[in-house]
């Protein structure tokens, strides 16, 4: 699988995705076509034209899956690029559109897929480490499964100088992995993970991210580490009942 997962789509200081038009071009290889999927944000032909705009110095088409039946424009489509916004509001989208299979068997047979923030989440197997708010409620929190770990986009610790005493992120994924034995990749922003074939990198800034696992410390993870053990790593979700499809 060819897969690019950014933790954001604004890097503070630049334009919206302008941090990422590397990897994005690096990914989609000489395609020149690319479905985008608005679908967490309200403004679906907004915010396709926002990231038509972006993919403008590329060359890039931006089909928004929005015009037409998305289910067609999935199956026809060269490349797949989930944006972010809620993720809850998108998965029950892509649940309520019937995406999600056609989209996870359209990437595990070789078209690439991108996710920034929320896209990146539906990479996960299921939601369960988003940060969003539930505005919605999905059928299920099964998303597309296309690694068999988690990840926390937008990863942040808290200040040391902070006063705020709610509780962190790291520890809402330490309490996460009290009921789920599935490593979570945290990375920051201005980062990102490549799948390409059976090869896992982090990449971007210099910011990193951490690596959280059941019975061990969070590990710092440095740019450009090799995460390729987490493919290896079967999900211990019940997908019988974190799908429910057919």
């Amino acid at each position: 699988m060819e897969l690019l997962l950014l933790s954001n789509s604004t890097t503070f200081g630049r334009k919206f995705l302008e941090h990422a038009l590397e990897p994005i071009s690096e990914i989609l290889n000489g395609s020149n076509e690319v479905l985008f999927v608005p679908f967490a944000l309200a403004d679906h032909a907004g915010y396709t034209a926002e990231a038509a705009e972006a993919l403008t110095p590329l060359g890039v088409t931006v089909i928004g899956a929005h015009v037409g039946d998305p289910v067609d424009l999935a199956q026809k489509a060269k490349a797949i690029f989930i944006g972010g916004g809620n993720s809850f509001r998108l998965l029950k989208e892509l649940h309520g559109k019937e995406l999600t299979r056609i989209i996870r068997d359209r990437v595990r047979g070789g078209v690439p897929y991108i996710g920034s923030s929320a896209g990146t989440n539906m990479a996960c197997p299921t939601l369960r480490t988003t940060n969003d708010m539930p505005i919605v409620e999905p059928p299920t929190f099964g998303a597309l499964n296309l690694v068999p770990f988690q990840i926390n986009p937008h990863y942040v610790e808290r200040s040391l100088d902070s006063s705020h005493m709610g509780e962190t992120r790291s520890k809402r994924l330490e309490e996460f992995l009290e009921e789920n034995d599935v490593p979570v990749v945290a990375v920051r922003e201005g980062t990102w993970l490549r799948r390409s074939s059976g090869r896992l990198t982090l990449g971007g800034s210099e910011a990193g991210g951490v690596l959280f696992r059941r019975g061990s410390p969070p590990e710092e993870l440095s740019q450009n580490a090799d995460l390729s053990e987490l493919l290896e790593a079967p999900a211990r979700f019940d997908l019988r009942e974190a799908y429910h499809l057919s």
